[in-house]
């Protein structure tokens, strides 16, 4: 199996090297990430800059590329220029922070596996759930196992799986939880802020509202101890307003 490693946080960070060596185990695994953080970039691809690129060492040894784009790109990058055999997978993560909610339409981390799906491969966006953890360990161990289990298996086209794990160890989690997105959404506030040239700036904050944890969701089932399995598809039509809107 061969399977395509990427994430928004960027290269070094501690999510990606751990669940790079937690897939060495069941794959071969080439890594295109972005050469610095990315997070909450979207789905966006460069297109009026060119790409740099450089490859990325591990003890010596070449285990992978650095780009200075997007998640996406670097997965477009990867599956057309970089890797020699279209990958059998893509993985994204593993992310700091959760991707839950209206998260999803923001995060690198999910938009890095959304463009594998684009691509035809199946994809998996991975995230930890806690912005204060470091402990990637079980998250790491387990996202193998789901990718085992799930990605070598055919998924529906232009559809991923997005995972989010509890900050727990393999001891204390609950299980698995197939959930749907929920409506968990911000409230947003920016700090202002004045910079030592005695000029305005802006710091986004925001607090996530839990009052719509609903039953069944991603967001509940990690607040509960669960591994969230959300699958997610890049057909955003409202089928039901399209079907209603027919009929005038």
């Amino acid at each position: 199996m061969r399977i395509l490693l990427t994430n928004d946080d960027g290269i070094y960070a501690e999510g990606i090297l751990a669940l790079y060596d937690s897939l060495c185990a069941i794959a071969e695994v080439t890594i295109v990430a972005p050469d610095s953080e990315r997070s909450a970039v979207g789905h966006g691809i460069t297109i009026s800059d060119p790409l740099r690129v450089k490859e990325f060492k591990r003890n010596g040894k070449i285990v992978g590329y650095c780009s200075s784009g997007t998640p996406a790109d670097c997965v477009k990058l990867g599956v057309n220029s970089l890797v020699e055999q279209k990958p059998d997978a893509v993985v994204s993560g593993i992310n700091a922070g959760p991707n839950i909610g209206v998260n999803v339409l923001y995060s690198g981390t999910v938009s890095g596996a959304m463009e594998g799906a684009l691509l035809g491969i199946p994809s998996m966006a991975v995230s930890l759930a806690s912005w204060t953890s470091n402990d990637y360990s079980f998250a790491a161990h387990h996202t193998a196992v789901l990718v085992k289990q799930f990605l070598e298996q055919s998924l529906p086209p232009s559809t991923l799986l997005n995972v989010n794990f509890p900050p727990l160890d393999e001891q204390s989690y609950k299980g698995e939880k197939i959930t749907f997105q929920s409506r968990v959404a911000w409230t947003d506030t920016y700090d202002q802020r004045t910079d030592p040239g005695n000029r305005r700036y802006y710091w986004l904050k925001g607090e996530a509202n839990d009052t719509l944890h609903e039953d069944g969701s991603d967001a509940k089932a990690v607040q509960q101890g669960y591994v969230s399995i959300t699958p997610i598809h890049c057909d955003m039509t409202d089928w039901r307003l399209y079907e209603k809107l027919k009929q005038k």
